[in-house]
């Protein structure tokens, strides 16, 4: 039976499974974007979010039960020293995944897994996004603009001329 096993397995026993999704969790800490399959990345994400969760707050304890997981002391510093300092004040949803189509050999679907804070260009396409206005602003904005815009040309080639007259 079933009951009460809703994770994938990723048609791995337990052993392999826990030493892939620990090396991955790894690479991800190191590198902060790995490419995977979609089914990889869905099962990383549960795997890494909770020892990201506990990076936040640097302690023994805390250190003790990264390490347990991920099995590698460098990660565990470079996860307590940069990684938990960068995701502090964030509550959750520490990793993205985009997708990226489908690898060529089987057909699976493959995906970039990457941690939120360290994509400055997403975090710069936000920034921009963020200053949006409705239509009805939106149009009055453009107005506004166009005028300033018409105010900026008919006044430069009058600040060009009178250097020129002198």
């Amino acid at each position: 039976m079933r009951h009460n096993k809703k994770f994938n397995h990723l048609s791995r026993k337990a052993n392999h499974r826990a030493a892939m999704l620990s090396n991955m969790a790894c690479s991800l800490i190191m590198h902060k974007r790995i490419s995977t399959t979609l089914a990889k990345a869905k099962a990383l994400r549960i795997y890494v979010e909770p020892i990201l969760t506990r990076a936040k707050e640097d302690n023994m304890n805390n250190r003790r039960l990264a390490f347990s997981l991920l099995k590698q002391k460098e990660v565990v510093t470079e996860l307590f020293q940069n990684v938990g300092e960068k995701i502090a004040n964030r509550p959750g949803g520490y990793t993205r995944i985009l997708r990226t189509g489908f690898r060529l050999g089987d057909a699976a679907e493959m995906c970039i897994i990457e941690l939120v804070d360290y994509n400055e260009n997403m975090l710069k396409e936000t920034k921009k996004a963020a200053k949006k206005a409705t239509r009805r602003a939106g149009k009055k904005a453009a107005k506004e603009e166009a005028a300033e815009a018409v105010a900026e040309t008919a006044e430069a080639p009058k600040a060009e001329e009178a250097p020129a007259a002198e």
